[in-house]
């Protein structure tokens, strides 16, 4: 028997984005991190924010913990205002403070072409880590906005400043 074979239309979303996240154990209070997370995030994607076309969660690996979840979003400016919107600004502001032991990253995958990603206190390389040379996120690297090369069209404001986390860029 033959292996029936389809695909996706796409022209619908033109601007289409695609993102990835993760959060890996680093130590075992992070744990504590992890399971407080859990239920804040299913309950604001369940929200069904303005943009948000699908929310995939997936288990990258038992042993070291390492769990995310695969978002598609009609276009960037849907998702970059819900990242700086509540809860989102929050769970970014405590854990630029302290990442309560654990790693988080992403990375963000364009329709139009483009990729950026991030990789906060990942003890272990992961993706585009594993191959690509590594920049310290500040000045023009420290938004997702800005490492893509966007046009600044007036974002909605940061979720953190640079400058409420370092003395100088």
């Amino acid at each position: 028997m033959s292996v029936e074979r389809r695909t996706v239309d796409l022209s619908a979303y033109p601007d289409l984005v695609v993102i990835y996240l993760g959060m890996r154990l680093n130590a075992w209070r992070g744990l504590k991190t992890i399971l407080g997370l859990g239920p804040q995030i299913q309950k604001s994607w369940k929200a069904k924010p303005d943009g948000l076309l699908l929310h995939e969660d997936l288990l990258f690996s038992f042993i070291p913990l390492h769990g995310g979840m695969r978002q598609y979003w009609r276009d960037f400016e849907s998702l970059e205002r819900w990242a700086r919107s509540e809860p989102h600004r929050i769970w970014w502001q405590n854990f630029l403070r302290d990442s309560g032991g654990t790693g988080f990253w992403h990375e963000t995958y364009f329709m139009r072409g483009g990729m950026e990603a991030i990789y906060d206190d990942m003890t272990h390389p992961i993706g585009m880590m594993k191959f690509a040379s590594m920049a310290s996120a500040r000045g023009p690297m420290f938004s997702a906005r800005t490492r893509l090369g966007q046009p600044s069209v007036a974002p909605p404001p940061a979720g953190v400043a640079e400058t409420d986390l370092y003395s100088k860029p």
